[in-house]
């Protein structure tokens, strides 16, 4: 399928949702996480639907916990599973996905992966990166969300 048409088909489907989400549900709330392995090196995935490169994470599911959501999304984006657990490290209002939405961003370490993510769908592409060597097309806010953590930057209420 052509890119562009993908990108619009996606943008469009997003939207939807939202709007659904608007009358379903008073919020919506997802979670991502700064995942690092016993390197120190974090985990980073390319979405099939957006560009760039981003931690992985993910909406709640109704009944659905943070800590499951998070372990779920995980589990799905890149086979990792937790060795010790995930530290809340800062609650963010998402108003780019709509004005009624917010993050939960973790920080989990000694992350570790059962086997390899091979490319699907959602995930085209992962990996374990150090962070002094990211890709060139990492997303700013996940640039940002890191230089919160690492302490050059003070933590914003804003993803």
């Amino acid at each position: 399928m052509h890119a562009k048409r993908r990108d619009y088909r996606t943008y469009v489907l997003t939207r939807l949702a939202h709007v659904y989400f608007r009358f379903s549900r008073g919020m919506t709330m997802g979670v991502r996480a700064a995942c690092f392995n016993g390197m120190g090196h974090i985990f980073l995935v390319k979405h099939s639907y957006v560009p760039g490169w981003h931690m992985p994470g993910g909406g709640l599911e109704h009944g659905e916990t943070a800590l499951q959501a998070l372990e779920k999304e995980l589990r799905e984006e890149g086979n990792l599973v937790l060795t010790r657990p995930p530290v809340l490290f800062q609650v963010y209002f998402n108003r780019q996905a709509s004005k009624r939405d917010h993050v939960l961003f973790y920080r989990c370490d000694g992350v570790e992966q059962t086997t390899h993510k091979v490319r699907d769908r959602e995930i085209i592409e992962s990996g374990f990166f150090a962070l002094d060597s990211l890709p060139d097309d990492t997303t700013p806010a996940t640039r940002r969300r890191l230089a919160e953590m690492i302490g050059h930057a003070p933590p914003s209420d804003v993803w």
